[in-house]
């Protein structure tokens, strides 16, 4: 007979996961850190199956925890669903959202896309987060996140587009570099014209690192960056302060470009052509009807999916 699931105790073994450690969960509920391995260990015994794995770095899913780590995630977003739905049924237009985002989206986003849809829904609440393109797909996968807004994702059967356009990297340098007048003369800019000039690119999980990991492959040259970050920011630094050169998708550096800070070159190379910016959601999930008219809205402003600038 196939055990029942005792829905109580997956918050426990939630947490243990979310937090790293059973004694982290348990400052985050606020009991004796005995009570949640008792809860695990209770759910253990139901399942018949070990769910956790413990090391000196905290908690680790089994196979069979991860199976009910899966179906409890799923069933938090339909009761969201559910009460999100509720909530249409009695005429509100009340909810929360949680957007998971690359930080090249940012100036996009808060500009008058997210502007003008807080003004038109001022009830609706937003938590919106910062990651990479690896971390933005987990979220969404998970449902940690309704949206995710992630440029050049890598294929992911969990996660599905709903909206997408080409948006290629560029070479992003300052108005006065060598390659600008360079370009201005030739109308065109390889990637080997960047090889003796100093970069600052972001850290590996990010979709622009991976895209040029791709290009130096197939140019058969590994690019030395001067400066390694996790900050989109601190490119833009890097670049105003005449240090040198990174490569970021134009949207990214829009209101730099506009300010005349920034220049966005178009490089010459297949792979870095063909880079696409999406918004994406669980595939199968079905968003509440505020998350909805967010990922409408997003689709329809956003300058990364072909609405003006």
């Amino acid at each position: 007979m196939t055990p029942a699931i005792n829905e109580s105790r997956l918050l426990y073994l939630f947490e243990a996961v979310q937090c790293g450690t059973v004694r982290a969960a348990a400052d985050r509920l606020d009991i004796a850190p005995s009570a949640v391995s008792r809860q695990i260990a209770l759910l253990e015994a139901e399942m018949a199956l070990p769910l956790i794995e413990r090391h000196k770095r905290g908690v680790h899913l089994t196979q069979a925890g991860r199976l009910l780590m899966e179906y409890y995630r799923e069933q938090r977003a339909h009761q969201e669903d559910l009460l999100a739905k509720l909530q249409e049924v009695r005429g509100l237009r009340r909810g929360h959202i949680r957007l998971a985002v690359g930080e090249g989206f940012v100036s996009d986003l808060m500009g008058a896309p997210l502007q003008y849809f807080c003004k038109r829904y001022p009830d609706i609440t937003l938590t919106l987060d910062l990651a990479g393109t690896n971390e933005v797909i987990r979220l969404v996968a998970e449902d940690d996140a309704d949206i995710g807004l992630v440029y050049n994702p890598p294929a992911e059967p969990k996660i599905v587009s709903r909206a997408q356009m080409r948006q290629p990297v560029h070479a992003i340098v300052a108005p006065d570099s060598p390659l600008v007048e360079r370009w201005d003369k030739t109308g065109s800019l390889k990637l080997d014209a960047l090889y003796d000039v100093p970069l600052a690119l972001m850290h590996g999980a990010y979709g622009t690192r991976q895209l040029m990991a791709l290009a130096e492959q197939s140019e058969k040259y590994r690019l030395t960056p001067a400066v390694t970050t996790n900050s989109i920011s601190v490119l833009k630094h890097f670049v105003r302060a005449g240090l040198g050169a990174t490569f970021l998708p134009a949207f990214a550096v829009s209101q730099e470009i506009e300010a005349g800070e920034l220049r966005a070159l178009p490089i010459d190379h297949p792979i870095l052509n063909r880079a696409e910016a999406h918004l994406v959601t669980r595939a199968g999930r079905r968003l509440s009807g505020a998350a909805n008219r967010l990922l409408t809205h997003l689709e329809g402003k956003m300058e990364a999916f072909g609405a003006p600038d």
